[in-house]
């Protein structure tokens, strides 16, 4: 279904899902002749910016022929991730700037979650609205976070941060039908991205399990999500 995002608009509402050591700009590239309307990029950690690490700073590169395309940082410190999205939306010569700015909530990696980034952030969601504040006052362009539907059974709380993100001015929201326990394990929890679309008004796209057309119809016939946002169902035979 058609989707909006600032000035981009995407007719079907099809994403390519950012995945460590996976999207980078030739596979991205592939995606986007295949099908995906818009890319996010390998999660890029905001310190590593801050500290001007030159492997981070090539993650973040986006080629013209890609666009739309955003990148996605990952870090939990609201003063680091405003400062390394200033640098980030000064894009190098030869590149593109990026059209959106995606915050990773849904990294379930332990070595990220015991730094306090990714999933880790959906135990606070008092930070996590400063951090996307702070993304938000130093952006001119949108904002959207990637979560998961909780950090556990007994902690699935993606509703009340969708609301925090909605607060906090994201213009999008992309919900991992997934817990951070659950890693990469089945079910998807369709009904908490279902629960999400109904408490938010800002755009929310679905993600997990979506490796087939079945998968895709069944997430958007349950959900009422705006958009999807695929992932592992296009790797490997991304045509």
């Amino acid at each position: 279904m058609p989707l909006q995002l600032g000035t981009i608009y995407l007719r079907y509402g099809l994403m390519l899902a950012p995945m460590a050591g996976v999207t980078d700009r030739a596979f991205r590239r592939i995606c986007r002749r295949h099908g995906a309307e818009y890319a996010v990029t390998e999660m890029v950690s905001a310190k590593a910016l801050h500290f001007n690490d030159q492997t981070s700073k090539k993650l973040a590169r986006i080629d013209p022929e890609e666009q739309p395309t955003a990148v996605q940082l990952f870090g939990h410190e609201p003063e680091i991730m405003a400062e390394a999205i200033e640098k980030v939306l000064i894009p190098e010569e030869g590149f593109s700037r990026t059209v959106a700015i995606d915050i990773n909530m849904g990294c379930p990696v332990r070595k990220i979650v015991s730094n306090g980034d990714g999933s880790a952030l959906m135990c606070n969601p008092e930070l996590a609205g400063h951090i996307i504040r702070a993304a938000v006052d130093a952006a001119d362009v949108p904002v959207t976070v990637k979560f998961r539907s909780g950090w556990n059974p007994s902690m699935r709380n993606a509703v009340r941060l969708a609301q925090v993100a909605e607060e906090n001015g994201a213009a999008l929201i992309c919900v991992h039908g997934r817990t951070r326990e659950q890693m990469y394990a089945p079910p998807i929890d369709l009904e908490t991205i279902a629960a999400v679309k109904k408490a938010v008004t800002i755009p929310v796209v679905g993600n997990g399990g979506i490796e087939t057309v079945n998968d895709a119809m069944k997430m958007l016939a349950v959900t009422n999500c705006d958009g999807l946002m695929i992932a592992r169902g296009a790797m490997g035979n991304p045509w």
